[in-house]
Order: C-alpha cells, then structure tokens, then sequence
C-alpha cells in the first residue's frame, strides 16, 4: 500500500483523495507525528487527539480562504504537517525552526496567532463579522476548541457575542475531558453527562444562546465527522458541533497517561516508553515551591493553594495531595484566580495564587483592582517567568516585573535561588501588609541541598555577593548566577562588585545610595524586558537623587523573542556567561 502521505504538501493535494482513503492518511498523519515527536519533543497527546478532524476540516473547508483558528495550538501539529511544513517539521519548536504554535508570520494557512487559551472563538468572530462587512458571505470561519478552553470565561463572552450575531461561524468543541490537567468545573460535569446521556444535548447551554448545536459525535469516526462537516457547510449563522475524542489517540501509553503524554519528552515510538533522562541532584523551582507550600501548610492551617488549570505545572499538586480541600485548580480562568485569592485573603486566609508570568497578564486588572487597591496580601507565585524555551514568545515571562513595578502597594521578590525562594515563601506567609509577587524560572535550580531550616527574609532589602573597587553590577533573580560566573571569568574581577537587590520594589534605597556613593559606573542586568523593568527602576532611581553615574542597563531587548532552548536564547540576547564577561569588560 502506497503512502498517502508522502504526495500531500497542502490541503489541495488532499482533496485530490477519495473519501475511502482518508483513514489510511489518519494513520500516516499519526504515525509521522509520533515519529518526529519521539526524538525531537514536544506537545504529543493533544494533535493525535484530532487528527480525523484536522483532515476532515482541510478536506471539506477551502482553506486558507476559509479561517481555520485553533485555540491554544498545541493541537496543530497535524495542520501544519498538512499545510506546507511536512518537510521541516522535524525543526519544530527548535531555534530557527517552526514554532510550537500557529503563527500568522510562518503560514498563510494560520489565520490568527495562538499560545494562550479561549481566544479562538473571538477571533473567529471577529473574522466572520469582518467577511460579512466586506461582502464575502459565503467565507466560512472555523474555531477548534477544547473542553477546557471552553469553560474560561473569554470564550462564554464570545459565545454571547456569537449567538447574536449572523456571522457564518462554525465552533467545533474537541471534548477530551482534560487540558494539561483533567478538566474541572461545573460545565466539565455537564459534557461529561452529556456523553453518556445524548438526550441532555436537546436542551443545553449551547442552544440557548442560539447556536445551530450537533453532536455529541465520535470524533475518531471519520465518516460520521466528515458527514456532519459536510452538512454544517450550508447552515448559515452560528454553529456548534460537539466532538468526543481521546487525547493521545494513537499511541496506548498517551492514552493511558493524558498528563504525562501531553508533552512526553523524547520516547520510544514503538513502545511508546518515555526515555528516563539522566537523574539530576538538581531540584525544579516549581518543586521547590510545591514541596516548600505543602511543608508550611502543615504549620499553617490559613494557607491556601490556587492555580488556574496548572496544578502538575506548578506542582501545586503536592498540596492537593495533602490538603485537597485548602487547594483549588479553578479550570483556565486566571481572572477569576486573582479575585477569588482576594476574596479569601479579605477574610482572613493567607492564598498562594500560582500563575505562570505569562499569563498573569490576563488578569492585569484583577490584580490593580481587586488586590493591589485594597491591599489585600495575596501571595502571588509567578512560575516560567523571565524565558522558558521552546514555547517561544507566547510564553516568556519577561514582562512582569515591568507591568507589575508600576502598582501602588505590591511587592516584588525575585529569589537567585531555591533557598531565597523557600525563605521568601515561608517569610510572605508568616504575615504581609501587603501583596507580593514572587517571581522564579522554569527548570531546575543549582543547589543540592536547599532544604535549610527556614530564615525570615527583611523585606526591602538587597545583599551584596562580591566586593570590587570599580563598577557594580546589580542583578535580579536567578541570572545572578550568569553574572557571578561571567564575573569570576573576567580579567578584571577584582574591579567588579555585585549585589543582588532581591527587591524590585521596595527597593533597598539605602544599598542603593551606599552604591552610587563608592562606585562610578552601574551595570543592571535581568531576564525581563529593559523598557520599564529592573535598570529602569536604578536609573529611575539616579535621576530622583540626582546621581550622574554611568548607568548600563542590560536585559530582554523590545522585541518579542522566538522559540529556542534558554542556553540559546541567552547566547543570542547576551545573557550567557562569555558575552556577559565580553560586555561587562567592554563596559568597564
């Protein structure tokens, strides 16, 4: 038997093939992402979960004239193999290569850019009402959307929006039961029923809000999902058809193990056994936080845990391991995260709200109006900030200490390494007048034995770390270990102090002053955005107090950074060790 997909390049060349033998492709398309998957990494379980629907949907729809949207993306590895990227798939998520995520830049057949969940369903619209404006009313737009997306409350806006509207918008809802995580809420209990129960279908959410709804089908049957595709073509208005389907489909242990698989690492493609990477002595932060957590909840009967829909991302299910009932994953809904944290810490409790840096961003408001404006101290544990690799520019973490610096009343702790980060989370909830932010990496920390009886942290103040007679650089967070090293490399170490300041805010201003009073010339260095970040703070800083200095400020440059490993990310933007000692000598 020929292999189908070998001829394909683009969705024309798939609509050359009969209906018989779109089965066939399922188990090419399948087995070539398992393939590639297996060595070069990334996100598994939730492409082979809806490869019937990808190649139904290029099949039956004109795409790239009609708008395909896929909400989050890590479902689009079908797509893009589909759609002009087979041959250079194998660089994806790599430096330089494809990105992880749909991308208008990379494909005309990507119709809006992704990485955060919920904004398919807008974006959709917005293109349809657009279609209609312009007079191309027979255009169709298609978002592909999954059970957890659905329940974030950006989509139940859309939805709103939508079923008003006469836009010619097609939503397709991939119901797998799980995000990263297994889905949770009220709206997850109700699909479920509906699975088992098809007669719930006939009075539903969906349909009130005026949708054309169908379903529940198989979404792995591709005869059933190409016949209703087919049939919803020429409905006019909004529709919504409901799809089951398995995440992992394909391939036994990514079925079996949904979390695990969602993005594996590098496995065996036959056997589908993950390949044990080599045991580090080196803990993860996001360990060190949820071990961390769980040990002073146990002390601490007011601590709460809440995280929006990361709970083994951010290992706060150590905690609900332990105390389930003071730990609560609240679905893809960081708004309704922040406010809910301020709820309770209004009332006496002390909340860890855990969201990765990248996605505080959503909840902008939340955290001004909600937290900040009444003081209210929410402990705030922003994982993956500064950059985080592969994921690329939806996911850096550079711009929180810069959108977070400018609120009045909150905190902002950047530990250099796991024990600053289990003091500062033992100290925050030890009793704050205020709200913190408690900003670390991704990946793994540096030091072995980093489980030291607890210290109290003083809040508002740095710590020096090098004597030095010339400059001095002041870091923020974990790149002080780049800079100690780049330090340490250089000719003219002993001309280099460092301080580590700890606090964006408040600022050790009496350090600072000490500082600009010994040393002529300032070097700031951080893994966030330089525009409004840590360096503009210290020159800031100078020009209130009329100091004259030399001032470089060294970080993330004004751009949106791609998808790459950190160590090549880094060589790129200077923040290594050999271009930090290169830099800092020519500065000196």
């Amino acid at each position: 038997m020929k292999n189908l997909l070998e001829n394909i390049s683009n969705p024309s060349d798939l609509r050359k093939l009969n209906p018989a033998q779109l089965t066939q492709l399922a188990k090419e398309l399948r087995a070539f992402i398992i393939d590639i998957v297996a060595t070069k990494e990334g996100h598994l379980g939730a492409s082979l979960g809806v490869v019937e629907i990808t190649i139904a949907i290029h099949y039956l729809f004109d795409t790239p004239n009609d708008l395909l949207v896929w909400d989050v993306g890590h479902q689009a590895y079908g797509h893009k193999i589909l759609t002009g990227r087979k041959d250079n798939f194998h660089t994806n998520r790599q430096f330089g290569g494809i990105a992880g995520f749909p991308s208008r830049k990379e494909s005309k057949f990507d119709a809006f850019g992704v990485g955060h969940s919920s904004t398919s369903i807008s974006a959709a619209l917005g293109m349809a009402i657009a279609s209609n404006l312009k007079g191309e009313t027979e255009k169709q737009h298609i978002a592909v959307i999954g059970d957890a997306s659905i329940a974030s409350g950006m989509a139940f806006e859309a939805l709103n929006h939508a079923g008003v509207s006469n836009a010619n918008l097609l939503i397709i809802l991939n119901d797998n039961a799980i995000g990263i995580d297994p889905s949770v809420g009220a709206l997850k209990e109700y699909l479920t029923k509906v699975k088992s129960d098809k007669r719930l279908a006939v009075h539903n959410i969906i349909k009130a809000l005026n949708f054309d709804y169908s379903g529940p089908i198989d979404g792995h049957n591709l005869p059933k999902v190409l016949s209703e595709l087919k049939r919803l073509k020429s409905v006019k208005g909004p529709k919504f058809l409901h799809v089951i389907t398995t995440k992992g489909k394909g391939l036994q242990q990514a079925e079996e193990d949904q979390v695990t698989y969602h993005a594996p690492g590098k496995f065996d493609k036959i056997s589908g056994e993950r390949i044990k990477k080599e045991e580090s002595l080196y803990t993860k932060y996001q360990d060190v936080f949820g071990k961390t957590i769980v040990e002073l909840a146990k002390q601490n009967d007011k601590i709460i845990g809440i995280t929006p829909a990361m709970l083994t991302g951010s290992s706060l299910k150590y905690m609900m391991q332990e105390f389930p009932k003071r730990t609560f994953d609240v679905g893809i809904a960081e708004q309704h995260a922040v406010t809910l944290a301020a709820g309770m810490a209004a009332q006496g409790l002390i909340p860890f709200c855990n969201i990765y840096s990248t996605f505080l961003q959503r909840a902008y408001d939340q955290v001004i109006h909600d937290v900040a404006l009444q003081n209210l101290p929410v402990i705030f544990c922003l994982d993956r900030a500064g950059l985080v690799g592969e994921d690329g520019a939806t996911h850096h973490g550079v711009f929180d200490l810069a959108y977070l610096r400018c609120i009045p009343n909150l905190i902002i702790f950047a530990p250099r390494n796991e024990i600053e980060l289990r003091n500062i989370l033992y100290t925050a909830q030890l009793g704050l007048k205020n709200p913190i932010a408690i900003r670390y990496p991704r990946g793994k920390g540096t030091i072995i034995d980093w489980l030291k009886p607890f210290k109290k942290i003083e809040i508002g103040k740095g710590v020096q770390l090098k004597q030095g007679t010339k400059t001095a650089i002041l870091s923020i967070g974990t790149i002080a270990k780049n800079v100690s090293e780049a330090i340490e490399l250089s000719k003219k170490t002993d001309e280099i102090a460092h301080f580590d300041m700890r606090f964006v805010k408040p600022l050790d201003e009496k350090l600072l002053h000490t500082i600009f009073s010994e040393y002529k010339a300032i070097i700031t260095i951080e893994d966030g955005t330089i525009k409004g970040g840590f360096g503009s703070t210290i020159l800031e800083f100078a020009s209130e107090n009329n100091y004259q200095h030399k001032i470089k400020t060294i970080g993330i440059p004004d751009e949106f950074i791609e998808h790459g490993s950190i160590s090549k990310l880094q060589h790129k933007l200077g923040l290594n060790i050999e271009n930090l000692k290169i830099t800092i000598e020519n500065l000196i």
